[in-house]
């Protein structure tokens, strides 16, 4: 009995525990705050155009206002100087030379003033020019056309020396020119001398011994036409073709009066310049 008693096992009670959690939540109450609407100011949108400024063009647009501001006043004088370079083409050398084109410098100085209308202008000028020559001819070396003897007026004999036809050239111009835009094209009547120089030898004390100098002092009448460019208001960029006829060529010195062409011939000489204006003062 006692070993039953000593197997029985004893029994657990199960014990349940139960929480009850309560949860309080806090709530503030405030007083409502009066907003008073304002009107709200809306901005009309504004479409603006977006453009790339040329400041070529700008400058250039610019620039002509101010030229056409300057022509509206009329009655001003406008002058400057011109140098330049050129070639020229004599038709009596063809007889004693076959080179038939000379190339020259030329210095000019020039005045215009606006008739008529802003555009219109008149222009006087007057210049030198420096021809080099393309020929030399000395009969001590060499036998050309121009050996041998010559006789004066009264009859006195001239022995050719030597000659070549680098020279100077006078010349006055009077020239009409129209202006539009930056673009000048012109023409006008000119006035030149040629001064060619032979050297003879003369007689002396009825002995032919004296070398003497004889010069040319023509007169010639012509005319010319051209273009000039206003590349900026005080630079101008200039092209010009002349044409004037010479009638013989007479060679004079203090003592001797002689003319080599002794026919009346008539020879035209043709000249292509080009320069650059610098107007010093003007509109």
């Amino acid at each position: 009995m006692s070993i039953f008693h000593a197997q029985k096992r004893k029994k657990v009670d199960t014990v349940y525990v139960y929480e009850n959690v309560v949860v309080y939540d806090t709530v503030y109450l405030l007083k409502p705050i009066r907003i008073k609407p304002n009107k709200l100011l809306l901005l009309k949108p504004k479409v603006e155009e977006k453009f790339v400024r040329n400041i070529y063009n700008e400058e250039l647009e610019k620039q002509r206002t101010k030229n056409r501001i300057r022509k509206q006043r009329s009655g001003i004088f406008e002058y400057g100087i011109e140098a330049g370079f050129g070639i020229k083409n004599s038709g009596w050398t063809r007889a004693v030379s076959t080179e038939r084109v000379q190339f020259g410098e030329n210095v000019n100085i020039w005045v215009s003033r606006n008739i008529f209308s802003p555009q219109v202008f008149m222009m006087l000028s007057a210049g030198i020019y420096r021809w080099n020559s393309t020929f030399d001819i000395d009969a001590s070396k060499d036998d050309t056309i121009l050996n041998g003897f010559y006789f004066a007026q009264d009859h006195q004999p001239l022995l050719f020396q030597r000659f070549n036809n680098k020279h100077f050239e006078y010349a006055f111009q009077m020239k009409l020119v129209y202006e539009w835009k930056n673009i000048r094209p012109f023409a006008g009547v000119l006035v030149n001398r040629n001064t060619y120089k032979m050297q003879f030898l003369v007689p002396e004390n009825n002995v032919l011994d004296k070398l003497d100098d004889f010069k040319s002092n023509q007169t010639n009448l012509g005319f010319s036409f051209g273009i000039q460019y206003r590349l900026f208001r005080k630079l101008l960029l200039s092209l010009e073709y002349q044409q004037y006829r010479m009638k013989n060529v007479s060679l004079k010195n203090s003592t001797f009066d002689f003319d080599i062409f002794k026919t009346n011939n008539t020879f035209a000489e043709r000249k292509v310049n080009f320069g650059i204006s610098y107007v010093i003062s003007g509109r």
